[in-house]
């Protein structure tokens, strides 16, 4: 795991064989990754899955039972308070003060932190935010995208390193989360580097690259080409008539790994081109329906990982 200096230099993250159980249950199994400094990462995966526990132990929140790395050059480990000077870590509960103002919840971080002029800090942030205007509005007040900028202007008033958003954009409206991800794009670009966990299609695809985590496995990493690339998916876009009884009649035919609709079509996938062919021979010659081979998508890999994740973790 030892590289010579200058490769560490470009590291922000690096763990090898991560492990975290609770009750017995073992919820993040030898994880293995690494995030490059100045990069948006892209961590995925369902509900119970083992991000927000990662997430935690990459900050110095939690120790992992197994495993090592290294956060910004700091053990995780033996590390914890360092690391939590350099990071800054926004969890999916609004955790600021509801009976406060914008403002005041910002000059009230920025005295915790220490920092020399707080009311200049909370003034900046709120500026480079598109809070202007909204200053003095009680924060338990505001709609999800709003607290959700104050949040992160809260995070990055002391001027982290690394960046660790845990679903930041749930439950908010599409405008807002695109403004949002704006935002983390201009962070990264000034050298911020991000590990952001999102359930949504649209903002895996803003990512400098991805990992897929389901039931505390890491199933896949990588730049979303090389994702695809090495799901080896074979895709087929079928339109016509009856898709939903189609469906159901292709589901568990061998030689056919994924089915999903897609609008108005359906997505039929396999990882070998010869079982997938032999599979769906039957039906291509039905003429109300139409099938166009068609590359995989990020999502077709996604719903094929998901389904493999379960019989995994049983």
């Amino acid at each position: 795991m030892r590289k010579s200096d200058e490769d560490h230099e470009k590291i922000a993250i690096e763990v090898e064989g991560l492990s975290k159980s609770f009750d017995g249950k073992l919820v993040v199994r030898d994880l293995s990754m690494r995030v490059k400094r100045g990069q948006i990462y892209g961590f995925l995966g369902p509900n119970g899955s083992g991000k927000t526990t990662t997430l935690r132990m990459l900050c110095g929140l939690l120790t992992p039972d197994s495993g090592r790395g290294s956060c910004l050059g700091y053990d995780i480990r033996r590390d914890s308070e360092q690391i939590k000077r350099h990071v800054g870590y926004m969890t999916q509960r609004f955790s600021l003060y509801q009976d406060l103002s914008i403002v005041e919840n910002l000059e009230f971080v920025a005295r915790v932190y220490g920092l020399a002029d707080p009311a200049g800090e909370a003034q900046r942030a709120i500026e480079r935010l598109g809070l202007a205007g909204r200053e003095r509005q009680l924060a338990g007040t505001l709609s999800g995208g709003w607290k959700q900028r104050l949040a992160l202007g809260a995070c990055i008033l002391p001027k982290p390193e690394l960046l660790l958003l845990d679903e930041p954009t749930a439950g908010v409206d599409p405008k807002a989360r695109r403004e949002f991800w704006n935002e983390i794009h201009k962070l990264a670009a000034d050298g911020m580097t991000v590990l952001v966990s999102t359930h949504y299609m649209d903002e895996a695809e803003r990512c400098h690259e991805i990992a897929y985590i389901a039931y505390g496995v890491l199933l896949a990493q990588g730049s979303i080409g090389e994702v695809i690339t090495k799901s080896q998916l074979q895709t087929y876009t079928v339109s016509g008539a009856n898709l939903a009884a189609l469906a159901e009649t292709l589901l568990g035919r061998k030689g056919i790994d994924m089915v999903a609709p897609f609008g108005t079509s359906l997505h039929v996938a396999g990882r070998n081109a010869a079982t997938l062919e032999e599979a769906i021979a039957p039906f291509k010659g039905d003429r109300q329906l139409t099938w166009v081979p068609s590359p995989p998508s990020l999502e077709d890999v996604f719903i094929d990982l998901m389904a493999r994740s379960q019989d995994n973790f049983q």
